[in-house]
């Protein structure tokens, strides 16, 4: 029945496609290519933020500017090997897994770590970047600088993302106090300015970010077996029961082909070209 409706209706739905209401399922306009539609905050720069201005990189995001960064370079990569067009979709990290499992975007790709409550509802490709777990602090603490053991932290305020493993995994430090976790790394960074707070968990690159564009702050990095015990590794999430599918395996060849060489130099970029690093 749906394979004669569609054939009866080809001419009026030829731009949206016949039963589906999946937006990822719908051809562009302009290059009849099927999307491989993504779903990112863009706010979490290196990895991906909200720009007014076109790059070679960024990604349209309608009306309302463009979208960049290193998850951009690999959703564009791995759109590109698919034969596909990539489309970007800004989305709260909150609504990311629901709009995976509604069917809104084909994949996560948003410095998204694989942990274990995550993998009951998403399945996940492997890695696709390695990071390590730092500390954002005052440069005003003289003392808290040089700090090198997360334990030195103990009787500290400390922030994390909400809803992120690097909220959970200030209660490592013991005797910590653990701030109110908030959305956004801009307001953790005004948390620490104001000194409602003594620092911020953040991976390398957002680290970097942050100080890139605050020059008030810097990065506390921990000896070995000194640090955080967490997995700062980031992976493609795909929706739950497909990792069998042949469109997963797609995905996972895709970003497979793409040599640790060029995903350095693609964070690198994305450091370098982050509006708060001008």
């Amino acid at each position: 029945m749906k394979k004669l409706l569609c054939a009866a209706f080809a001419m009026t739905m030829v731009l949206t496609g016949c039963g589906s209401s999946n937006d990822s399922a719908k051809a562009s306009e302009n290059t009849g290519k099927e999307y491989f539609t993504v779903g990112m905050e863009c706010g979490y720069a290196p990895f991906n933020w909200q720009t007014t201005e076109q790059t070679e990189t960024s990604v349209s995001l309608g009306g309302a500017g463009y979208c960049d960064g290193y998850d951009v370079r690999v959703a564009r990569a791995i759109a590109e090997d698919l034969g596909r067009e990539v489309q970007v979709k800004k989305i709260a990290w909150d609504g990311l897994q629901p709009a995976l499992e509604s069917g809104e975007i084909d994949a996560i790709i948003a410095g998204m770590t694989a942990d274990e409550k995550r993998e009951n509802g998403i399945d996940f490709t492997s890695p696709y970047y390695e990071s390590e777990m730092v500390m954002v602090v005052r440069k005003s603490d003289k003392d808290v600088v040089k700090y090198n053991d997360i334990q030195q932290f103990s009787g500290k305020t400390i922030i994390g993302q909400k809803n992120t493993n690097y909220d959970t995994v200030i209660d490592q430090i013991k005797g910590v106090k653990h701030a109110t976790p908030k959305a956004t790394y801009p307001e953790m960074v005004v948390a620490l300015q104001h000194k409602d707070v003594d620092g911020i968990t953040a991976e390398l690159p957002v680290a970097e970010g942050v100080v890139s564009a605050n020059k008030d702050l810097t990065i506390v990095h921990f000896a070995e077996g000194k640090g955080f015990d967490i997995d700062t590794s980031v992976s493609i999430g795909m929706k739950e029961g497909t990792r069998d599918s042949e469109f997963f395996k797609q995905v996972q060849s895709s970003l497979d082909k793409i040599d640790t060489e060029t995903r350095n130099k693609w964070m690198k970029e994305a450091n370098e070209g982050q509006p708060s690093s001008k």
